[in-house]
């Protein structure tokens, strides 16, 4: 039965936790590459400073790849049919290709530095392998796009655990190439990018594979399908809020590489953010349960709740990593992180606690702005998000606030505007929209 046939029913939170894990395992999955293949890097000339450089080029990597951050929900609203995913599929493929191109043009050596030294203000040791594995990792940028079509059609199909089997694959190869390649001694920032790849591509056959079945399901169009320029500018504002989101990133790297010490904090920050993000990526697929089971027009309390629950258990997780034994194991053994700092990683990391957290409250709310088709509104929370990441970030550099800690503090402050922000445009939304008391029966008289 279609969750939303019903719209008085709300689900059990054990309903809603059956559809959000595969989902949070297959986006944490995801997540938990980065910090595998980081212990590649790091092995290589350079240490730790190829790790930074390898976080930053990813930020830059994601910002890019935000030109298709609504094709998910683009391809969920028009890809039900075979004319429509075959339109969708175009533009996503489309989208792809432009986003290389920029990626290609950024790597050419006077863009590179402007980026890299100027404009984010790396310090050359981390501004060599940055620079390094954006080029690399070109080929990467597309697989992700080649991936979206599938996933699209498993998650219009409701089989969010088959369209995690292909991530978990993906993961397990990255598992067993990591310790490989470091004992062939394929370390440093390209067999990094390298060791990154390959899964990725593993991941997009699979996936080819599983989809198969629901594509060729897809029944015909009953109506004239959406032309692909519909569908672009469906996705658009989405994606600007998803470059916002994502500038987060490399802003935040800016703030830290002023503050004291860049070449210590910077490799802290991103070692624990390197755990906090996967699990923060999983929080994000709350916006995806709202979306299937939240009834237009009923109250939010059932999946509000289930957020602070669900963002709480995956806030503690990485906390495992700053305990006596896998601290030394993780951090020191397999990221080759100097004994010294790992004091430093541990107090970023309950920093980041909240993170989770404040994600999965910011993807809720947005779920919510979803079901209402109001997308103006997450566009709207996420210039917040990004107006407070730079305020606060400023502020805390103008105090002498350790590096460390400017990142934890944008992050978990600019969720909670952002939520904050988007739940005060619903409501007047809401009250524009609430009928006249009395209209309804004087109609019903009238007839």
């Amino acid at each position: 039965m279609n969750p939303q046939s019903d719209p008085h029913t709300m689900p059990s939170h054990a309903r809603l936790a059956a559809f959000f894990a595969p989902l949070a395992l297959q986006s944490a999955s995801q997540g938990l590459t980065y910090p595998l293949v980081a212990m590649v890097a790091s092995r290589g000339e350079g240490g730790t400073l190829n790790l930074a450089g390898l976080a930053q080029s990813n930020s830059i990597l994601f910002m890019l790849g935000t030109l298709g951050f609504g094709l998910v929900a683009t391809g969920m609203v028009f890809g039900k049919t075979r004319e429509g995913f075959a339109r969708f599929r175009t533009v996503a493929m489309r989208l792809g290709a432009a986003v290389v191109l920029i990626q290609a043009l950024l790597c050419l050596p006077p863009l590179a530095r402007l980026l890299l030294e100027h404009l984010i203000g790396l310090p050359a040791s981390i501004a060599r392998p940055a620079h390094t594995t954006l080029l690399a990792s070109v080929p990467l940028q597309f697989l992700f796009f080649l991936r979206i079509p599938y996933q699209v059609s498993m998650y219009n199909g409701l089989a969010s655990g088959r369209a995690s089997l292909a991530t978990l694959a993906r993961i397990v190869i990255t598992v067993l190439l990591a310790p490989v390649f470091c004992a062939l001694g394929a370390v440093g920032p390209v067999w990094a990018v390298v060791c990154l790849s390959l899964p990725v591509a593993a991941e997009v056959a699979a996936s080819a594979l599983l989809a198969a079945p629901f594509m060729a399901a897809l029944p015909p169009a009953e109506n004239t399908p959406p032309r692909k320029m519909e569908l672009f500018w469906f996705n658009l504002p989405l994606s600007v809020g998803g470059y916002l989101l994502s500038l987060v990133g490399i802003l935040l790297g800016a703030f830290i590489a002023r503050a004291d010490a860049p070449e210590r904090m910077l490799p802290a920050y991103y070692l624990a953010l390197g755990l906090a993000t996967p699990v923060a990526f999983g929080a994000t697929r709350l916006q995806e349960v709202v979306l299937s089971f939240h009834p237009p027009g009923s109250k939010e309390h059932r999946t509000i709740v289930f957020a602070l629950m669900a963002g709480a258990i995956l806030g503690m997780l990485p906390l495992i990593f700053i305990l006596p034994g896998p601290a030394e194991f993780y951090y020191v053994r397999l990221q080759n992180l100097a004994p010294a700092d790992l004091p430093i990683v541990r107090l970023t990391a309950l920093g980041l606690v909240a993170f989770p957290i404040t994600v999965a409250l910011r993807a809720q709310g947005e779920g919510l702005a979803g079901v209402a088709r109001k997308p103006m509104t997450v566009i709207a929370g996420q210039a917040a998000f990004l107006a407070t990441v730079l305020i606060s970030s400023a502020v805390a550099l103008a105090m002498g606030t350790p590096g460390n800690w400017i990142g934890p503090l944008g992050l978990c402050l600019g969720n909670l505007v952002s939520t904050a922000m988007v739940r005060l445009q619903l409501n007047r939304f809401r009250r524009q929209e609430r009928p006249v008391p009395g209209t309804a029966t004087t109609c019903g008289q009238s007839r």
